[in-house]
This record gives structure tokens, sequence and C-alpha cells, in this order.
């Protein structure tokens, strides 16, 4: 199964690139969780819990804000750490 691509990036270095299965984000209005095939999408992040799953591994990250980026299985996340 071909899974989704997530770069996450601070203005500080690369933060993670590789292939995930699920994103979760703290959008400004709540979270919201992406998923294979979802619709594009640019978005403002607010602070909160980043988390994403690669391979069986769950991973998560606080953030002061930033903005997402979803187009065609592609997810570019720049955030403040």
């Amino acid at each position: 199964m071909k899974e989704m691509h997530l770069v996450i990036v601070s203005p500080e270095r690369m933060v993670f690139d590789g292939e995930v299965s699920q994103v979760t984000l703290p959008g400004q209005v709540g979270e919201f969780q992406i998923l294979k095939n979802h619709a594009p999408l640019i978005s403002a992040l607010a602070a909160g819990k980043l988390t994403y799953t690669s391979g069986t591994e769950m991973q998560s990250l606080n953030i002061s804000g930033g903005f997402v980026e979803v187009s065609n299985n592609q997810i570019s996340v720049c955030a403040e750490l």
C-alpha cells in the first residue's frame, strides 16, 4: 500500500522526511487528521501536538504554530518547535 509522504521543517532544521500512514495536526479551530487521498488543503496551525505514524511507530512533536499544505498524498508542514 502506497502511503503518504510527509515533510516537516522548522526554521532551524529538517525535522522529518518520510512515508506515513496518518498525520494529526492542531488546527486554528481544532485538531484534524490527514489520511491517504485527503482533499487538497492549506491551513494555518495552532500551538499543540502534531502526531504521525511511520511504519508501526507513532511520533509526536509539540509545535507553537505554522502551516500545512496537502496535495496528492504529499504533506508539507512548516512549524515552529
